[in-house]
C-alpha cells in the first residue's frame, strides 16, 4: 500500500448527553466517540476536535475564558486543556490517577478541579496554565459523580455524589494550597434534618441502668478504623434524599434539587440545609412535583426541568416560589445551561434531541439537533443512491443518513431489530427482526421510509441478512441453522426460493458474485451457540441465473437440492470469530493469534456432502491488539477494512496485507460489536460501535491508481445495474404500502368464500408491531398435508376401514385365546401385525422408561444422601435420642432432654476449669475455715444433686476468665441436669414398655373369652406412639406404602413358584382322610378341653324330630327324660362357665385399668418433676445469659476504648501537625508582612519625590502635573469589567491570569490617558513623556500594593482558620479525654456491679407486685440476718413500748383502785359508825356476854379444836358418820364440823376436778404446738398480706398516714444502710482487686453476706 494513503474523518454524529458545555457565546462542544464535537448554534457550523488517545472519558468547558478539557482513555490518563476557537492545546496535565477520571470543573480563572476513579478517588485541584498540581485530597471523591466550581468563588467546589453533597474550599497561604471538605447533611426522606454520628459526641452515662452502659454503634459493631464513622453512618442513618442537580445562587448558596421531588437551600459555609418545595405537602404547586430534576440559574429566576416535557422559570422569595414563564418541549430533558450571556437556554434530551429556549419575550424553542440517542444495530452503505446511508438503533429505529450526515428520515419499527442489508438492484432494503420475520423497506424517499413487505422465515432472531453484489440472492440465517434463499425481485414479491440446513449456526455470514464461473457463494462460519468462535466453513453454491426447473430443484418441503446447490466444508487451523468472502479467497481473524489470515479455496467440484477439506493460511499478518475485530471486504475486493474493540480502523490491500492506513474512530469498548461498512465506490467507510452511541464517516485517500480503480469499478457495475435498477424501482413504487395492502387482502378476504385461511398481519403507520403466527416452512408444511389429504382422502377412507376391520377382528381372537387351553394358548406379542413398529415403540418406551428409571434413581439417590445427612447430624450423632412418654388416660406428654456427645474440646476445658478450681478453693481454704456462710441459692439445680462444687460464687465473677470459666460449669450443671432427669425418664419409659407388654397379654386372654362368649365389643389396645418410639421413622413399614409395589421379573418368578408350592401343600393335605374326619368330628383334637364346653351340644334324639310326643314309647320316653336331664346339666355348666369367664375378663380389664392409672400418676409425679428440671434448667442458662451479655459489655467497653484511644492518638498526631503548620505559616505571614511594608513604603516615596523629581518645572505646572498625576481611568477599567463578566451578581476574585489580564487591560487605559492630546499647553514634551513614565511606575506600583494586600489578607485569613482549627483539636482532645476517663469509671463500676441471680419466696420479696411481673428496678437486695436482726430490733422495741404502756396502764389502775379504796373506807366508815349505833341499841342474852366479857379466847378456841380432833380420830376408827357423834358437842363446834366435812369433800372434788384439767391442759399443749407451727407461717403471711393490703389499699389513706410515714422514715434509714454498706463494699473490692493484682492467688476466698 502507497505510503501516502490515509483515513481523514468527513463527519462523525451522535449524543449520549453526557458532557454538553456551552465554550463561547453560541458554540457548544460534547464528546462523541474519540472526538470533541463542535457546533455553532447560530450558523449550524460543524468542527471536529480527535482526542490523543483512544477515546475521550470526561469533558468540561468554562465559556467566559473559551477553555476546555478533557482527559483521554487508557492507563495512567492525561488531562488535556484546549482553547476555543483555536483548539489549541494549552496545556497536558498528568496526574496520579492510574485508570480513569470520574468527573472533571474548569473555572473562569486558571483551576481546574479533577476527581479519578479507583483505586485512590483523588480529587485534585491544577492551575493549568504550568500545569501544576496545586492540592489533591485522597479518597475525597469516592462517590463523587460532578464537580462544578462557583463561579463566584473560585475557591469553592461543589462535588455531587450519588447520595452525598460535598462543598469543597480552596484555602490559599501564598503558593499553598489546600483542600477543606464541608460534607452537607441532607434530610431524610420525610424531610426531618439528618444528624450525622461523629465518633466523639456520644457520651457514656456513669449511671448505670440494668442493662449495662449504652454503648455507639461503632463499640458495639467492633468497627475501628479511620472509615467508622462513614460506614456507622451508612448501616444506622435513615434513607437521605438523593441530589439531582445543583446550582450555585449569586450569594454563593446552592440550590440542590433531589430525586424526591423537594428543593432544598444550601448554606455551605454554616452547613446548614433548609426545604424550600416539599413534594409531599398537600397544598404543594402540583406543577412542579419532580421537576428538579436539572437547575440553571438565569440572572433572578431559576431554571427547574422535571421528567416531564415542561421547562419552568421560577422566581424564589424565602420559601414561596411563582412560576414566571413554562415552555413546553416536545420530548423530555434532563439537561439545561444557559450561554455566558444568558441570552439562550440549551435544554438536551437523553433521546439526542436539543432545544434552545429563547428568554426573551418571544419564548420560542427551536430544535438545533435531533440525532437519537439508541445503541447502533447496524449500518450500511446504500449501493443505489450514492448520497445515502443506513443505520438501525436499538430497539427498531431506521434512520436515512446523507453523506453530509444529516438526517433525510427515519421509520420507528416497534420490535427489535437485528440485521440490516441494502439491496443493490432496487433502492430498498431488508430488516430481520427479533421475532424472525424480514421487513422491506422502501427508502426510494428518503425523508419517508415504508414497509412495502414482511416475510415470518423464523421463530427466533434473524441474525444475518445478505446480498450478494448484482443481487441475485438474498440470504438470511438464524440461530436455528436454517438459511433461507429469497428473491430480492420486487416483482417475485420478495418470494422464498428454498432453504438449507447448516451444521451449526453461523457467526458471520457473506456472499459474492462470481462472474466467470456465474455462480453465487455464501460462506458461513459455523459454530455451536455457546462459543463465539470457530474452524467450521461451510460455503454453499448456487447458479446466478436461478432456478431453471423449481420442482428440480427444491423438494416438496422448499429444502435446496444437490442440483442447484453445491456445500463445501473447510477446516482451519485456528478459530476464528469474522471472516468474510473475496473471489478465491478467504480473509478472516483469529481473536486468539490476535491476527488477520487469507485461505486460498480450492476449485469448486462436485464432492461428498461430508467430505471436509483443510485449508491452510496463505497470508498471516499481525492484527488489532484488543479483538475481537469485525471485517469488511470492499465492493471492488482490494481493500479489506478491520476495526477492533479499540476503535482503530485498518484498511489493507487484499493482495499485500502487510502494509496498512489506521484510523482512530470509535472509543475503546470492552464490550459491544464494532460496526464498518464499505461505499459503493470503496472510497468512503463507515464505523460505528453498538455500544459507543456514535457514527464516524471517514474518506479513504489512496495512490491515484487505486482511487481510479475503484471507481472504475463502481461505474461498470452501476452501468450493469442501471435498466435492473430503473425497472425494479417501479415495480417498487407500484407496490402498496403493506398497511394498504393489508386492509385490501381483507377486504378480498370477506368477499370471498370464508373457509379461506386469512393472513395475520399488523397494520402499521408509523410503526410497526408484528404478531406471532406460522412461519413460511410451517405453512409449506401444513399446505402440503392438505394437499395430500384432498389427493389421497378416498384412499385413507378405506384404509381406514380396513384398519377398523382388522383391529376387531385382532380384539376378538386375543377375547377368544383367553379361554383356549394352555397348549393352544399364544402370547400377546404374537398378535402384534406390524413387528418392526412394535420394536421401534417399545425402544422408544425403553428409552423413556431408561430416562424415568434414571431420573427416579438420581432423585433417590439425592433423597438418600439427605437422609444420611439428617440421620448422621440429627440423629447418629445424639448420645440420648430425642422421645416422649404420653399418659395413658390424660393428655399428659414427657419429653426428655436430646443430648450429644460432648466433644473431646468441651472435656478438656471443663477438667481444665475443674483442675483451675480445686488450685484456687485450696488457696482459699484458710479464710473459708475461719467462717463460711451459706451461698445464695439462684436454681433448683441442688434439688436434682447436680450442683457442682466448682460453681463460683456470684459475687466473686468479676474478670473475664472468671466468666468464661462460670460458663462452663454451667453448662455442666446443666447436662448433669438433663442426665438425671433422662434417667427418670428412661425409668419411666421402660415401665410404659413393660405395661404395654402385661396389657397385651392381658388383652390376649379377653380376646380368648370374648371369642368363646361372642363377644363384639371393642377392646382397648394401647401402643407407643411415633414419638415414644422415634426409631419407627427410620423403617418404611409395607402398611404405609400407599402404591403398589413394582416387582421385578425375577421377584415375580419367585412369587409364582412360592404360590405353586403353596397350592401342592394344601393338595396333599386335602388327600388325608383321617385328618379331614378328625377336623369335622373334633375340631382336629382328640380330648375336648374346658374351655370348648360353650361349643358341646346334646345332640336331639331322632324320633322326637320324626314322630309326635302321642307315639313315643316308653323306652323313648325315658331316653328323652335322659335327653332333658342331660341338656340341663349342660346349660348348667354352660352358664357356670360363662360366668367365670365374665368374671376372669372383668378382673383382667379391672388390672388393666388399675395399672394404667398407678402409671398416670407416675406420669403426673414425673411431669411435675420435668417442670422442676425445666426451671432449673432455664435459671442455668438465665445465669449463663446474663454472663454471655457482661462479657458482650465487656468487649464493646474494650472496643470504645480503642476506638477512643485511636482517636485521641490521630488528635495528638494532628494537632501536633497543625501547630507545626500554625508556626510555618506565622514565620511566612510575617516574611512577608516586611514585604509588604516595603512595597507600601516605595509606594509613598513614589508621591513625595514628586515634586523632586519635577522640581525643574514652573510650579504651575507641576500643580496641573500632580492633579494629573492622580488621576486614574476607572471609567474604561469598568467598561472592561463588564464586557468581561456580563453576569451583573458579583465579580469572581483576581488571581493568577486573571490579576496580570486585569494589570494588562488597565496599562492599556493608562496608553490612552498618557496621549500628547492631554498634555497640558505648553509643556514640553520630553517633561510630559517623563511624566507619563513616573505615573506609569506609580501605577503599577499601586497594583502591586493592592495584589500584595490581597495576598496578605489570604495569608492572614489562612493563619486565622489554621488558629481556629488547633484551639477546636485542643478541644477535641479535651472532650475524648474526658470521655475516656469517663468510659473507665463506667468500666470499673460495671465490673463491680454484678448482677446475681437469686430464689426467693414470697415472703422474701419486699417489693409491690401490683403488675404481672414484679419491677426490681429500684430494689435492694439484702442478706436475711439484716432483716431478722431488724425484725428482733423492732420487735424488742415493740415489747418495750407494749411493757410501758402495762405500766403506764397499771399505774393508772393503781390510782383508780386508790380511789376506789378510799371511797371504800370512806363506805364502811360510815358503815362502822351505823353499826355502833346498831351495837348501842343491839340487846344481848347472858351467853353473849360472857363470851363477849370473857378474854381468855384462845386457850377456848384450842379446847374446842383438841375435842373435835378427838371426835374425828374416834369416828374415822369405828366408822361411824360423825353426825351420831356429834351430839355431845355445842352448836358452834357442831357447826365447826360440818364446815370441815363440807371442805374435805370440796378438797376430794377439786382434786378430782385437777386431774381431769390436766389431761385436758395435756391434749390442749399438743394442739398448742401444731397451731404455735401454724401461727408462724400464718403470722409471716399475715403480716405480708397485710403490707400488700396497705400499699394497695385505696378506701381512706387518711388512716394509714401515720403508719406509712413510720415505713418511710424506717425504708429511708434501710437505704441509707444499704448506701452505706455498698460504698463499704466497692471499697473493700477495689482494695481485693488491687492486693489480687498484686499477690495472686494468695488470697482467700471472700464470703459475701
Amino acid at each position: 500500500m502507497n505510503s501516502s494513503a490515509c483515513a481523514k474523518v468527513r463527519w462523525i454524529q451522535g449524543f449520549t448527553n453526557k458532557h454538553v458545555y456551552f465554550v463561547d457565546k453560541n458554540t457548544i462542544g460534547y464528546p462523541c466517540g474519540n472526538y470533541i464535537y463542535f457546533l455553532d448554534l447560530n450558523t449550524k457550523k460543524q468542527a471536529l476536535l480527535q482526542g490523543p488517545g483512544r477515546g475521550i472519558s470526561v469533558f468540561a468547558a468554562n465559556s467566559n475564558n473559551g477553555m476546555f478539557a478533557f482527559s483521554s482513555r487508557g492507563l495512567s490518563p492525561s488531562i488535556f486543556v484546549h482553547s476555543h476557537p483555536s483548539l489549541e492545546l494549552k496545556n497536558e496535565l498528568k496526574g496520579s490517577s492510574k485508570l480513569d477520571y470520574v468527573s472533571l470543573g474548569l473555572s473562569g480563572g486558571p483551576y481546574l478541579v479533577s476527581c479519578s476513579s479507583l483505586p485512590d478517588f483523588t480529587i485534585t485541584v491544577w492551575n493549568w496554565e504550568n500545569a501544576t498540581s496545586l492540592c489533591q485530597q485522597e479518597y475525597g471523591g469516592k462517590d463523587a459523580i460532578s464537580l462544578v466550581f462557583n463561579p463566584w468563588n473560585l475557591l469553592q467546589i461543589c462535588a455531587i455524589g450519588e447520595t452525598t453533597l460535598t462543598v469543597w474550599n480552596i484555602e490559599r497561604n501564598g503558593d499553598l494550597h489546600v483542600l477543606k471538605p464541608s460534607p452537607i447533611e441532607l434530610p431524610d426522606l420525610d424531610g426531618a434534618v439528618a444528624k450525622k454520628f461523629v465518633l466523639s459526641s456520644h457520651n457514656v452515662s456513669e449511671e448505670l441502668c440494668y442493662f449495662g452502659p449504652e454503648m455507639p454503634p461503632s463499640a458495639i459493631t467492633g468497627l475501628n478504623g479511620d472509615n467508622t464513622e462513614d460506614i456507622v453512618n451508612k448501616l444506622f442513618r435513615k434513607a437521605r434524599m438523593t441530589p439531582a442537580a445543583i446550582c450555585w445562587t449569586a450569594t454563593s448558596h446552592l440550590y440542590v434539587g433531589c430525586k424526591e421531588g423537594f428543593l432544598l437551600l444550601v448554606e455551605p459555609e454554616h452547613q446548614s440545609v433548609s426545604t424550600i418545595f416539599n413534594s409531599k405537602t398537600p397544598n404543594g404547586t402540583p406543577e412542579l412535583k419532580h421537576s428538579f430534576q436539572a437547575l440553571v440559574l438565569h440572572k433572578d429566576n431559576l431554571i427547574s426541568i422535571g421528567k416531564n416535557n415542561v421547562v419552568h422559570s421560577l422566581k424564589i422569595k424565602g420559601t414561596q416560589i411563582e412560576i414566571t414563564k413554562t415552555w413546553e418541549l416536545s420530548a423530555p430533558v434532563t439537561t439545561a445551561l444557559c450561554s455566558p450571556s444568558y441570552e439562550t437556554l440549551l435544554c438536551a434530551s437523553d433521546m439526542g434531541q436539543m432545544f434552545t429556549l429563547n428568554t426573551s419575550p418571544s419564548e420560542s424553542v427551536t430544535k438545533v439537533l435531533d440525532v437519537s440517542s439508541g445503541d447502533f444495530v447496524a449500518i450500511a452503505f446504500s449501493p443505489t443512491d450514492k448520497n445515502a446511508c443506513l443505520t438501525v438503533r436499538d430497539p427498531g429505529q431506521l434512520q436515512v443518513w446523507s453523506t453530509d450526515g444529516i438526517i433525510l428520515g427515519s421509520l420507528t419499527v416497534q420490535t427489535k431489530i437485528t440485521s440490516l442489508a441494502c439491496c443493490p438492484i432496487a433502492n430498498y432494503v431488508a430488516l430481520g427482526t427479533a421475532s424472525g420475520e424480514v421487513l422491506f423497506i422502501d427508502v426510494r424517499d428518503p425523508s419517508r421510509p415504508r414497509v412495502v413487505h414482511q416475510t415470518h422465515l423464523y421463530h427466533t432472531s434473524v441474525d444475518h441478512l445478505v446480498f450478494d453484489q448484482h443481487g441475485h440472492y438474498l440470504f438470511t440465517s438464524s440461530p436455528d441453522s436454517y438459511i433461507y434463499v429469497l428473491d430480492p425481485k420486487p416483482s417475485e414479491r420478495f418470494s422464498v426460493l428454498g432453504y438449507t440446513v447448516l451444521p451449526s449456526p453461523p457467526l458471520a455470514l457473506s456472499a459474492q458474485y462470481r462472474k466467470e464461473s456465474e455462480q453465487v457463494a455464501v460462506l458461513a462460519l459455523c459454530a455451536d451457540p455457546d462459543q463465539k468462535c470457530s474452524r467450521m466453513l461451510t460455503l454453499l453454491s448456487l447458479p446466478a441465473e436461478g432456478f431453471a426447473d423449481i420442482s428440480k430443484s427444491v423438494d416438496c418441503n422448499g429444502c435446496l437440492t444437490s442440483t442447484v446447490l453445491n456445500v463445501s466444508k473447510y477446516e482451519v487451523p485456528y478459530p476464528l470469530t469474522s471472516c468474510v468472502l473475496g473471489n478465491s479467497e478467504i480473509f478472516a481473524y483469529c481473536h486468539k493469534q490476535k491476527s488477520l489470515h487469507s485461505f486460498q479455496l480450492p476449485p469448486v467440484c462436485k464432492h461428498k456432502f461430508e467430505q471436509v477439506f483443510q485449508l491452510s493460511p496463505t497470508r498471516e499478518v499481525k492484527g488489532h491488539a484488543l479483538g475481537p475485530a469485525s471485517l469488511a471486504l470492499s465492493p471492488h475486493k482490494l481493500w479489506l477494512a478491520s476495526l477492533g474493540q479499540d476503535g482503530v480502523l485498518q484498511v489493507r490491500s487484499s493482495a499485500s496485507m502487510e502494509k496498512c492506513i489506521e484510523l482512530q474512530c470509535q472509543s475503546l469498548s470492552l464490550t459491544g460489536v464494532q460496526l464498518v461498512s464499505f461505499s459503493a465506490n470503496s472510497q468512503t467507510i463507515l464505523t460505528a460501535n453498538t455500544k459507543d452511541g456514535s457514527l464516524l464517516c471517514a474518506n479513504l485517500s489512496m495512490s491515484e491508481a487505486a482511487n481510479r480503480q475503484a471507481t472504475e469499478y463502481s461505474l461498470s457495475v452501476e452501468f450493469d445495474l442501471l435498466s435492473q435498477v430503473r425497472q425494479k424501482n417501479s415495480v417498487l413504487g407500484d407496490m402498496l404500502e403493506w398497511s394498504e395492502e393489508v386492509t385490501r387482502r381483507k377486504a378480498d378476504e370477506s368477499q370471498g368464500s370464508g373457509s379461506l385461511p386469512s393472513i395475520d398481519v399488523t397494520e402499521q403507520d408509523e410503526s410497526y408491531t408484528p404478531l406471532s403466527r406460522r412461519t413460511w416452512l410451517e405453512s409449506r408444511r401444513e399446505a402440503i398435508v392438505k394437499e395430500d389429504n384432498e389427493k389421497y382422502s378416498e384412499t385413507k377412507k378405506s384404509l381406514r376401514k380396513r384398519l377398523t376391520e382388522l383391529r376387531d377382528t385382532i380384539q376378538d381372537m386375543m377375547r377368544e385365546n383367553e379361554n383356549v387351553p394352555e397348549i393352544e394358548y399364544l402370547e400377546q406379542k404374537e398378535f402384534n401385525l406390524d413387528v418392526d413398529e412394535q420394536k421401534r415403540l417399545e425402544a422408544i418406551m425403553e428409552e423413556e422408561v431408561l430416562k424415568k428409571r434414571t431420573e427416579s434413581e438420581w432423585d433417590i439417590l439425592a433423597k438418600c444422601y439427605l437422609r444420611d445427612v439428617l440421620k448422621r447430624d440429627c440423629w447418629d450423632s445424639m448420645k440420648v435420642k430425642g422421645r416422649s412418654v404420653k399418659a395413658f388416660h390424660s393428655e399428659h406428654e414427657i419429653k426428655n432432654y436430646p443430648l450429644k456427645e460432648r466433644t473431646e474440646q468441651e472435656l478438656e476445658d471443663l477438667r481444665r476449669v475443674e483442675q483451675t478450681r480445686k488450685i484456687e478453693k485450696a488457696q482459699c481454704a484458710n479464710q473459708e475455715e475461719k467462717g463460711q456462710n451459706d451461698d445464695i441459692k439462684s436454681s433448683f439445680s441442688f434439688e436434682f444433686g447436680c450442683s457442682s462444687p466448682y460453681v463460683y460464687d456470684q459475687f466473686e465473677v468479676q474478670s473475664r476468665e472468671q466468666k468464661v470459666n462460670q460458663i462452663i460449669l454451667l453448662q455442666d450443671v446443666i447436662h448433669q441436669v438433663k442426665t438425671a432427669f433422662n434417667k427418670e425418664f428412661d425409668a419411666a419409659h421402660k415401665q410404659k414398655v413393660h405395661e404395654l407388654k402385661n396389657i397385651q397379654l392381658r388383652n390376649t386372654r379377653i380376646k380368648e373369652i370374648m371369642s368363646e362368649l361372642d363377644l363384639q365389643e371393642k377392646l382397648w389396645e394401647p401402643s407407643l406412639t411415633v414419638a415414644e418410639w422415634p426409631e419407627k421413622l427410620l423403617t418404611v413399614q409395607d402398611s404405609e406404602i400407599t402404591a403398589e409395589k413394582y416387582l421385578t421379573p425375577e421377584q415375580k418368578e419367585e412369587l409364582e413358584k412360592k404360590a405353586l408350592e403353596e397350592k401342592r401343600h394344601l393338595a396333599a393335605k386335602s388327600g388325608n382322610a383321617r385328618e379331614r374326619a378328625l377336623d369335622n368330628m373334633m375340631d382336629g383334637v382328640l380330648e375336648v378341653k374346658k374351655e370348648y364346653v360353650l361349643k358341646l351340644e346334646i345332640p336331639t334324639p331322632e324320633f322326637v324330630l320324626t314322630k309326635p310326643e302321642s307315639q313315643w314309647s316308653e323306652e323313648e320316653k325315658k331316653m328323652y327324660k335322659e335327653y332333658e336331664r342331660k341338656s340341663e346339666e349342660l346349660n348348667e355348666e354352660k352358664e357356670k362357665y360363662r360366668k367365670v369367664m365374665e368374671a376372669e375378663m372383668k378382673k383382667l380389664q379391672t388390672a388393666t385399668k388399675e395399672a394404667t392409672e398407678k402409671f398416670d400418676e407416675t406420669i403426673t409425679k414425673l411431669f411435675e418433676r420435668k417442670m422442676k428440671c425445666e426451671m432449673a434448667v432455664n435459671q442455668e442458662e438465665l445465669k449463663i445469659t446474663c454472663l454471655v451479655y457482661s462479657l458482650l459489655i465487656e468487649e464493646e467497653l474494650r472496643h470504645r476504648e480503642v476506638e477512643l484511644k485511636l482517636k485521641l492518638e490521630q488528635m495528638l498526631t494532628y494537632k501536633d501537625e497543625i501547630g507545626e503548620e500554625v508556626m510555618r505559616c506565622e514565620e511566612d505571614l510575617e516574611q512577608f508582612r516586611m514585604t509588604y511594608d516595603t512595597i507600601v513604603a516605595e509606594d509613598k516615596d513614589l508621591d513625595k519625590e514628586f515634586k523632586k523629581e519635577f522640581s525643574d518645572v514652573p510650579s504651575h505646572f507641576v500643580d496641573e502635573l500632580y492633579k494629573l498625576f492622580k488621576r486614574r481611568p476607572r471609567a474604561q477599567k469598568m467598561r472592561a469589567q463588564i464586557i468581561k463578566n456580563p453576569i451583573p451578581f458579583k465579580d469572581p476574585p483576581l488571581c493568577g491570569s486573571l490579576a496580570l489580564d486585569n494589570l494588562g487591560k488597565l496599562l492599556k487605559a493608562v496608553d490612552e490617558i498618557d496621549s500628547h492630546q492631554n498634555m497640558p499647553q505648553g509643556l514640553n514634551p520630553i517633561i510630559w513623556e517623563r511624566f507619563c513614565v513616573f505615573r506609569r511606575t506609580k501605577i503599577e506600583k499601586e497594583h502591586k500594593v493592592k495584589m500584595n494586600a490581597l495576598t496578605f489578607a489570604e495569608m492572614q485569613a489562612f493563619v486565622q482558620k489554621r488558629r481556629e482549627e488547633e484551639r477546636a483539636t485542643i478541644e477535641e482532645i479535651k472532650v475524648i479525654s474526658e470521655e475516656l476517663e469517663r468510659l473507665h469509671k463506667v468500666k470499673n463500676r460495671f465490673t463491680v456491679d454484678i448482677m446475681v441471680q437469686v430464689l426467693l419466696k414470697q415472703s422474701q420479696v419486699e417489693v409491690p407486685n401490683t403488675e404481672l411481673t414484679a419491677d426490681y428496678t429500684d430494689s435492694v437486695l439484702l442478706h436475711r440476718s439484716v432483716v431478722e436482726d431488724l425484725n428482733k430490733n423492732i420487735r424488742m422495741l415493740g415489747d418495750r413500748k407494749i411493757s410501758t404502756m402495762v405500766e403506764c396502764k397499771d399505774f393508772r389502775k393503781h390510782i383508780i383502785q386508790q380511789e376506789w379504796e378510799h371511797k371504800k373506807s370512806r363506805m364502811q366508815i360510815e358503815d362502822l359508825e351505823t353499826k355502833a349505833r346498831d351495837i348501842q341499841t343491839f340487846k344481848i342474852s347472858e351467853e353473849q356476854q360472857e363470851y363477849l366479857h370473857k378474854t381468855d379466847r384462845d386457850s377456848r378456841a384450842s379446847k374446842q379444836i383438841a375435842i373435835l380432833e378427838k371426835t374425828i380420830a374416834f369416828q374415822e376408827k369405828v366408822k361411824l358418820p360423825l353426825c351420831y357423834n356429834a351430839s355431845f358437842l355445842n352448836s358452834s363446834v357442831y357447826d365447826a364440823f360440818n364446815g370441815f366435812q363440807s371442805h374435805l369433800k370440796n378438797v376430794e372434788h377439786r382434786k378430782k376436778k385437777i386431774e381431769q384439767l390436766k389431761r385436758q391442759a395435756t391434749l390442749k399443749s399438743d394442739k398448742t404446738s401444731v397451731l404455735d407451727v401454724q401461727l408462724s407461717d400464718m403470722g409471716m403471711t399475715v403480716a405480708h398480706k397485710k403490707q400488700i393490703h396497705g400499699r394497695i389499699a385505696t378506701d381512706n389513706p387518711s388512716l394509714k398516714a401515720e403508719e406509712r410515714y413510720q415505713e418511710i422514715r424506717q425504708r429511708r434509714k434501710l437505704k441509707d444502710l444499704a448506701q452505706a454498706q455498698v460504698e463499704e463494699l466497692g471499697f473493700l473490692w477495689a482494695e481485693v482487686e488491687r492486693l489480687r493484682t498484686k499477690n495472686f492467688p494468695s488470697l482467700n476466698q471472700l464470703q459475701h453476706h
